[in-house]
């Protein structure tokens, strides 16, 4: 067995790796091999650790190799302030670490500030209580914009009001280009209210030709469900039953423009998908302020 990745200094008081404070390294029962952490593992690896099946441990202190546990047999140092024997976890620094059986895994952030959602499989803020949306083991799947694996990520995860679940820091990146709807259904991520009221506005200041003026088109709104035939514009469709303009064409114009509207109408939709997105990004900086509230429990260990 050799030892790699360890990143541990002997002579200062912090002891470990990157990932975690500890006075210990595991043996990995896949490649026999020294590793501080399973990130270390996985990180250089070319296949992943499964950390329950991890029996052995060796001290970096007097460097005996011994069964999984908290204090050495040869030196009875205490290899970490934190021990979870069901992960084979060590930690030498607080985070509020907690074990959920449910989860089956080890979270942060103190035990009393979360709550366990049967429905959704996961650890919630306890301010979400009664306030969110369950899907059935939502956080079991991936994330609809990185596809990595939810329910184990150490990224922290943001609750949207439809429910699907996604990585705060990917929801970041899609308010960055514009993308305010959730990858997964289209429902709006955030209350969206003062955006269509700019919408709104600039509708008013912007009429529309003659030809364009009395034409109808149908729309279904991807945040209310509904359908609806409203007014074409130009800049937006807004939904007659919710104010959204998170909305859909769903059908052909019932009446105004003749003869070449339909050339004209997809000349048109392609400057209002502009002017939107536009719209959208100067709302960006407000609906960035993401409440805590929506967050699911901090990062997994």
């Amino acid at each position: 067995m050799s030892e790699k990745n360890s990143e541990i200094n002997s002579n200062s008081e912090r002891q470990g790796c990157s990932h975690y404070a500890r006075k210990c390294m595991f043996v990995s029962p896949c490649c026999k091999k020294f590793y501080p952490c399973r990130i270390c593992h996985d990180e250089t690896e070319k296949h992943e650790i499964d950390r329950t099946a991890v029996q052995q441990i060796k001290c970096i202190q007097c460097s005996l190799i011994q069964q999984v546990q908290r204090t050495c047999e040869g030196c009875s140092i205490v290899f970490g302030k934190y021990y979870c024997s069901k992960c084979n976890l060590f930690d030498d620094e607080d985070k509020g670490q907690f074990h959920c059986d449910k989860c089956g895994l080890c979270r942060v952030g103190g035990k009393s500030k979360f709550f366990h959602c049967d429905k959704c499989g996961m650890c919630l803020s306890t301010k979400l209580r009664g306030k969110h949306k369950c899907i059935e083991d939502s956080s079991r799947r991936n994330c609809a914009v990185c596809l990595e694996d939810l329910h184990t990520s150490r990224i922290d995860a943001h609750i949207p009001p439809c429910g699907h679940l996604i990585h705060r820091e990917c929801l970041t990146q899609c308010l960055k280009t514009g993308i305010y709807f959730c990858p997964t259904c289209a429902q709006s991520l955030f209350d969206m209210k003062e955006a269509w009221r700019n919408l709104d506005e600039d509708i008013a200041n912007t009429p529309m030709p003659e030809e364009y003026r009395n034409m109808h088109v149908g729309i279904l709104c991807r945040d209310c469900h509904k359908e609806s035939s409203v007014l074409f514009h130009v800049i937006g469709l807004k939904c007659s039953e919710c104010g959204s303009y998170n909305t859909c064409r769903s059908a052909d114009p019932e009446n105004g423009a003749q003869g070449d509207a339909p050339a004209a109408e997809n000349q048109a939709e392609a400057i209002a998908a502009e002017n939107q997105a536009e719209g959208n990004s100067n709302n960006t900086e407000q609906n960035q302020g993401l409440s805590q509230d929506n967050n699911a429990t901090d990062n997994k260990e």
